[in-house]
């Protein structure tokens, strides 16, 4: 007797379609609704934004943008923001890609010291370092000219003032450029490191020399990558606040953001209509950015493509190895070291002049300055709040949508990973002005809350929080999670029980660095906090439009020492799992 085996029928048309609409599980669903509210804090304050531009009262009008165009100076206003972000972007680009290639491409590369010093500046508020400029660069109280006047009178110059002044064009540009160095830098170092090295073989065993070679191969092959670095640079000197204010304002710099600030938090009534068609002149300028980045990249040909095992051949510099060691050591001395230098002395001085008396430095100025004065504790302590929170939500609610999209290859994963890494193109002031539009008013009323804050910070650094999430989740193997499944642990069990503590060190490196920007912030600040619950990057402003600087130098200082620390622990946490085999990153520095 036989028995005949039958196939099971295939399924019907109607009934594949029933299977592909399955509803997503409870960890999928609880996944989506973070991703709909993380991308809603970004996508309907910008929403707000463009309706407010032409929807006034319940009416059609274009009485916003009239307005902006009748303001006295515009034209000025926006020839000066054209030529910081242009010059700094330039010269954010040739400094940082001249780094990369030193350090990738050259014998004047020193390991993990090469790696991780360009990008200091990235993990110095920008306040703190403007701060630390002007105490260096003021043309008569400037520390570092006092002692260039020293210097020159040793040898019969005799200066008054200067030979220096950080309140002018030079001045903003190169800080501004100091601090968009890092964007690029990044980006250049991930081109030249996925960059089939056959390609600069080839072009040297043909004759090329080494100028050739990178003129007509190296940077090439490399535009995506620079470009991405220059419109990050761009995006970043169109919307940042703190360095502006601070070193241009004195010098008669008139730029859109600071202007935007002026509009709504020092004019009163608050001139909303005209901070929002200077918002539309932002959104143009960054747009046009990333145009000119696409049509730039349509244009070429790229071959980037090389085995695992291709490795880039490394140029003898010779006797120029340690002059270059010396630029690039120079230059994290020039941009980091000095401006801290300053803050420091100031600080511990009590006051800024720059005849420093060395016997007399103590914390008694600075214990006196920031932990005996209610208001900057205060602040000081709403900041740590917000960081510590703020971070923690940013990176496990990023986490948990970087692995949907990991484990989800569908166009739904694929349209939540864009959304989520958007702001990344759109400038911080924009998004920091629709919060403000979509919640300050009725019906919520959050204005000067600790809420609008939070708000605005996880809309502001989501897409920072997003890529180290992305960074840990790559991290983790298919092999244990599948494991998990097959034994029948759910989506939510293996989450916790196998992928958070493999995503930990990442994770954690991540939370670093979402807690350093959000400390130190001065965009958000400046515009969604107020005198019930200041920040740090509020109080900041309010002491330098006071001018206090004594107060400025020690909050500043207290901002630095504060991030410093929580860096040097992350770093010595992620380099001691490095040695267990997982490996995290910090703003790159790994």
């Amino acid at each position: 007797m036989t028995a005949t085996l039958e196939r099971p029928a295939p399924p019907t048309p109607a009934e594949q379609p029933r299977r592909r609409r399955r509803l997503p599980g409870p960890f999928d669903s609880v996944t989506l609704v973070i991703a709909a509210v993380l991308i809603g804090i970004v996508v309907l304050p910008l929403g707000r934004v463009l309706v407010r531009m032409f929807w006034v009262d319940g009416a059609l009008t274009i009485d916003p943008i009239r307005r902006t165009l009748e303001l006295p100076g515009l034209g000025g206003m926006l020839r000066d923001t054209l030529i910081l972000v242009v010059a700094s972007s330039v010269l954010a680009f040739v400094i940082g890609t001249t780094l990369a290639w030193l350090n990738e491409r050259t014998n004047a590369r020193m390991g993990l010291l090469t790696d991780a010093l360009p990008l200091l500046p990235f993990l110095l508020p920008p306040v703190a370092g403007a701060v630390g400029w002007t105490m260096l660069l003021s043309p008569r109280a400037g520390l570092a000219n006092s002692w260039l006047r020293d210097l020159l009178g040793l040898v019969g110059i005799d200066l008054r003032e200067g030979p220096f002044d950080i309140n002018s064009w030079y001045g903003l540009i190169l800080v501004m450029a100091f601090y968009a160095v890092p964007f690029v830098f990044m980006n250049a170092s991930a081109g030249l490191r996925n960059l089939d090295p056959a390609l600069e073989e080839a072009s040297r065993l043909a004759g090329a020399s080494t100028w050739r070679t990178l003129r007509k191969v190296t940077l090439p092959a490399t535009a995506p990558s620079l470009g991405a670095g220059f419109l990050l640079a761009i995006w970043f000197g169109i919307g940042m606040f703190s360095i502006p204010a601070i070193i241009g304002g004195p010098a008669g710099i008139d730029v859109v953001a600071v202007r935007i600030v002026e509009l709504l938090t020092f004019t009163f009534p608050p001139q909303t209509d005209v901070a929002i068609g200077l918002s539309g002149f932002v959104v143009v300028f960054v747009g046009l950015a990333y145009w000119l980045q696409m049509r730039i990249l349509r244009r070429g040909r790229y071959a980037t493509l090389g085995g695992k095992g291709a490795r880039a051949r490394t140029l003898d510099l010779g006797r120029a190895k340690w002059p270059a060691r010396v630029l690039v050591l120079g230059y994290v001395f020039v941009s980091t070291v000095l401006p801290v230098v300053a803050l420091v002395l100031v600080s511990l001085n009590g006051f800024w002049t720059p005849d420093i008396r060395w016997d007399n430095l103590s914390f008694t100025a600075v214990t006196t300055a920031v932990f005996d004065d209610r208001t900057t504790l205060t602040a000081l302590g709403n900041s740590l709040g917000l960081g510590l929170v703020g971070g923690l939500i940013g990176i496990l609610g990023a986490a948990m949508i970087s692995l949907y999209v990991a484990r989800r290859r569908t166009a739904l994963a694929r349209g939540i990973d864009i959304a989520v890494k958007m702001p990344a193109a759109v400038s911080n002031m924009v998004i920091a002005v629709g919060i403000l539009l979509l919640l300050a008013g009725a019906p919520l009323y959050l204005s000067g809350s600790l809420l609008i804050l939070l708000i605005g910070y996880l809309a502001l650094y989501l897409p920072q929080a997003s890529i180290a999430a992305d960074a840990a989740v790559s991290g983790v193997g298919k092999e244990l999670p599948e494991a998990s499944a097959v034994s029948g642990a759910r989506p939510a069990r293996t989450f916790g029980r196998v992928y958070l503590p493999l995503m930990v060190p990442g994770l954690v490196a991540g939370w670093a660095l979402l807690f350093i920007r959000i400390v130190g912030d001065l965009t958000a600040s400046a515009i969604l906090a107020g005198t019930a619950n200041p920040v740090v990057g509020f109080r900041i402003l309010e002491v330098f439009t006071s001018g206090s600087f004594a107060l400025l130098a020690s909050l500043s200082t207290v901002l630095v020492v504060i991030t410093a620390t929580v860096l040097v622990v992350v770093l010595a946490y992620t380099r001691r799992m490095s040695k267990l085999g997982v490996s995290a990153s910090v703003g790159g520095v790994k």
